[in-house]
C-alpha cells in the first residue's frame, strides 16, 4: 500500500492520480478515519499518563477524601479508555480497508489514460511475415494438428479449459525448460511455486481473493485460493521478513500452473487458447533497494524481449497508461505478439515496478548497511513466458502453406508435420 504520510501530505498529488487510474476510492473518507486515529491515540497516551500519575500517587500518604477522589477519577479513566480503545480499533480498520484501496503512485512518464486505448506503443521488434497465403488462427491449426482438445477439457472441468496433445505436451516443455535455462543464466534462482496461497499472501501482493470482482478461485472451507501467477507465490515467500543490504537484489524465477476465472471474457479475443482458466507460466520476481528498481525494471523487459527475440516471434513494446495499471503497479510494460490468425496484436507478457507498495503490505524490509531502522524493499515482476499465449504466437507465425508448424530451433524441436 501507498505510504500514508505521502497521503497525509500530499492529497491533491493523490486526487490527481485517482482521476488518471480511473480509480474511485474515497480519500476524503480515508484522511478523517485517519485523523480519528491519531486523535485516538494521543487521548489514550494522555488517559493512560495519567492513570500512571494516579497509580504513582495512590502508594503515598494523603487525606481519605483525597483517595476517594482519586478512585473515582481513576475508575473514570479506565472506562474512558476502554471506549477510546474500541474508537481507535474501529477508526484504525476503516483507515486500513480504506488505505488499501488507494492505489501506487504512477511514473511520471507513464501515459495518461482511462484505459487501454492510451497505452503507448514504444517500438516493434522482427517483421511480420508475409505468408503468402490467407494464415489461420491456433485453435483450427492445432485442431487440424491434433493438439489440443477443448471438448474433453469442457466435459471434464468445464468451459475453457483443455488438453495438451502429442507435440503441444513438448512444446510446453520446451518452452518452460527455454525460459528456465536463460533466468538460470541471467542468475535468478528457481523455483517451482505451489499453485495455492493464503488469503492473506493473494491480498498483500494486490490481488482481491474474494468478493463478485475476484479473477482468483477460493477453494471452499478454508483461507487457501488458487493462484493466478507466481507473482503471488513468489513476492509472499520474503512476508514478514527482514533482509541483509548486501543480498540484494534478489531475483527469482517461478514455475506454476496459473489459475484465472476470467469473468466477463467473451468474444473473438477468448477464442481458444488466448483466455483460460488454466495455464502453466514461468515468472520473474525481483526484490531491489529502492534506487535500484527502475534500472530492474528495464531489465527485465529485456529479458523478455530477449527471449522472444530468440524465439523468432515478432512483437511490439507498450507504455501502459495510468488508467490499465493494476493497483500495485508504478509503472508497466507490455509485449504485445504479432497474431496473424487472429489479424492483430496480442499481449504476451508484462513486466511491471511495484515500489514499496506490496512490501508495505507484506512487511517485506531489508536493513541499510550504516544506517538505523529498516526499510521496505522494491518489488518487481515479470513474465519471462506465459505458455498458451507464446504458443498461439509459434503456432500463428511458424505455420507453413502444407499445414505444418516451422518451430524456432532455441527450443530444441522438431517442426511440427500433419499427421
Amino acid at each position: 500500500m501507498l505510504d500514508l504520510r505521502i497521503i497525509r501530505e500530499q492529497p491533491d498529488l493523490i486526487r490527481a492520480n485517482l482521476r488518471h487510474r480511473n480509480v474511485p476510492a474515497d480519500l476524503d473518507r480515508l484522511l478523517d478515519a485517519d485523523k480519528r486515529v491519531r486523535e485516538a491515540i494521543a487521548e489514550l497516551e494522555a488517559v493512560r499518563r495519567r492513570r500512571n500519575e494516579i497509580g504513582t500517587r495512590m502508594k503515598s500518604q494523603f487525606p481519605p477524601a483525597e483517595r476517594a477522589a482519586l478512585v473515582e477519577e481513576g475508575r473514570s479513566l479506565k472506562q474512558r479508555e476502554s471506549a477510546l480503545d474500541r474508537a481507535h480499533q474501529d477508526a484504525e480498520q476503516e483507515r486500513l480497508d480504506l488505505h488499501k484501496q488507494i492505489p501506487n503512485l504512477s511514473h511520471p512518464d507513464a501515459p495518461v489514460g482511462t484505459d487501454e486505448s492510451a497505452n503507448r506503443p514504444l517500438r516493434e521488434v522482427g517483421p511480420r511475415r508475409n505468408f503468402g497465403f490467407k494464415p489461420k488462427d491456433h485453435l483450427e491449426l492445432m485442431e487440424a494438428l491434433d493438439l489440443v482438445d477443448f471438448d474433453g477439457g469442457a466435459k471434464v472441468a468445464g468451459q475453457k479449459f483443455y488438453y495438451l496433445k502429442n507435440e503441444a505436451v513438448l512444446l510446453e516443455l520446451a518452452l518452460l525448460q527455454f525460459a528456465t535455462r536463460l533466468l538460470i543464466e541471467e542468475g535468478f534462482t528457481p523455483f517451482i511455486t505451489p499453485d495455492l496461497a493464503r488469503q492473506d499472501i493473494l491480498d498483500g501482493i494486490g490481488f482481491n481473493p474474494r468478493g463478485d470482482s475476484t479473477q482468483i478461485y477460493s477453494i471452499a472451507n478454508s483461507d487457501l485460493s488458487l493462484i493466478a501467477t507466481a507473482e503471488i507465490t513468489l513476492g509472499g515467500l520474503l512476508a514478514g521478513e527482514i533482509l541483509e543490504e548486501e543480498k540484494l537484489p534478489l531475483l527469482y524465477a517461478g514455475i506454476s500452473h496459473c489459475f484465472r476465472t476470467e469473468a466477463g471474457s467473451a468474444g473473438r479475443e477468448s477464442r481458444g487458447l488466448y483466455r483460460v482458466h488454466q495455464f502453466s507460466k514461468a515468472e520473474m520476481f525481483a526484490f531491489t533497494r529502492p534506487e535500484e528498481s527502475g534500472a530492474m525494471h528495464a531489465r527485465l523487459l529485456a529479458i523478455e524481449e530477449r527471449i522472444f527475440q530468440e524465439l523468432e516471434v515478432p512483437f511490439r513494446v507498450l507504455d501502459i497508461c495510468t488508467g490499465d495499471l493494476g493497483s500495485p503497479a508504478y509503472r508497466k510494460f507490455d509485449l504485445e505478439a504479432w497474431m496473424p490468425g487472429r489479424d492483430q496484436w496480442g499481449e504476451i507478457t508484462s513486466t511491471s515496478n511495484c515500489t514499496d507498495y506490496q512490501s508495505r503490505r507484506l512487511n517485506i524490509r531489508y536493513r541499510p548497511k550504516g544506517e538505523k531502522g529498516t526499510r521496505f524493499v522494491h518489488m518487481l515482476n515479470g513474465t519471462a513466458v506465459a505458455v498458451s499465449r507464446a504458443i498461439i504466437a509459434l503456432i500463428e507465425n511458424g505455420q507453413q502453406a502444407d499445414g505444418s508448424i516451422r518451430l524456432p530451433k532455441c527450443l530444441g524441436l522438431a517442426d511440427i508435420q500433419p499427421r
